[in-house]
């Protein structure tokens, strides 16, 4: 039984996290509450655990080959390969559709990460991986949030105005994670990421996204579009500054005023 083990604090440090907690993580049993907890995992042996729960052969060739090569990428782009790994194996099974819905609603968080980046790997259109990535951009683990809009931001990327168009009801949604994904997965410049050139140019693209959030109540909302202007200010701070000037005199809200500090603080 692990359900004692929900509610805890992540540890300060590495080395500081309990055993039990550990052999739980590396089981799949439960999700990690902190990066600690992240970097920490036994990455294969979670994955042979998660394959197996979802109905793959965790001793598969294509595991192993996987895993073996591992120590030779960053840690991030190590999950890639193995959410790689197991979506092969799955994409030609005709049960595919219940060994996806397995992994997308595992109980550890880094799994369901591993569902997330699934959606990059398939040949839908955008309109299709945002429906797709809906779930993910919503679920309560943060880490699962940040693997959902990464998968999705190449064709963000290359489908600049598709894609402000899509999210535009996004930007308005009742949830804030919802919200926040608008933001963050257009981000002209972003963390661990491509950039977005068409942005990083032309940034009033993105105007109709950013523009409803402007005093959103949630600070998670509202930390993601100042650093969404703070991202445009390294190549259109003229234009942050205006807008920003122009949302100051237009809103005298509190969070209105909490973005545009953040959002200036590049800027001379």
């Amino acid at each position: 039984m692990v359900g004692h083990l929900l509610g805890r604090r992540g540890a300060a440090r590495i080395a500081l996290i309990p055993p039990e907690v550990l052999e739980a993580l590396n089981k799949g049993l439960v999700p990690t509450v902190n990066l600690n907890e992240f970097l920490a995992l036994d990455l294969p042996r979670l994955a042979r655990n998660v394959a197996g729960h979802i109905g793959l052969d965790p001793a598969h060739d294509r595991i192993a080959d996987t895993l073996a090569m591992l120590g030779a990428f960053r840690p991030v782009k190590r999950h890639e390969h193995v959410a790689r790994a197991l979506y092969d194996l799955a994409e030609v099974r005709p049960d595919r559709d219940s060994i996806a819905h397995a992994l997308a609603t595992h109980t550890s968080d880094v799994a369901r990460s591993w569902a997330s980046q699934w959606i990059a790997f398939s040949g839908m259109t955008l309109p299709a991986k945002l429906a797709s990535t809906r779930r993910f951009a919503a679920d309560p683990h943060f880490g699962v949030r940040e693997m959902a809009w990464m998968a999705v931001r190449d064709e963000v990327a290359r489908s600049v105005d598709e894609a402000v168009t899509l999210l535009q009801p996004w930007a308005r949604d009742s949830d804030a994670n919802i919200r926040r994904f608008a933001s963050e997965a257009t981000r002209p410049r972003g963390v661990w990421c491509a950039q977005v050139e068409a942005l990083k140019a032309e940034p009033w693209r993105g105007l109709p996204l950013i523009e409803p959030l402007r005093a959103d109540c949630s600070r998670y909302v509202q930390n993601s579009v100042a650093n969404w202007l703070n991202d445009a200010a390294k190549t259109q701070p003229e234009w942050v500054d205006a807008l920003c000037r122009r949302w100051s005199r237009e809103s005298r809200a509190a969070e209105t005023a909490y973005i545009v500090r953040r959002a200036c603080r590049s800027l001379s």
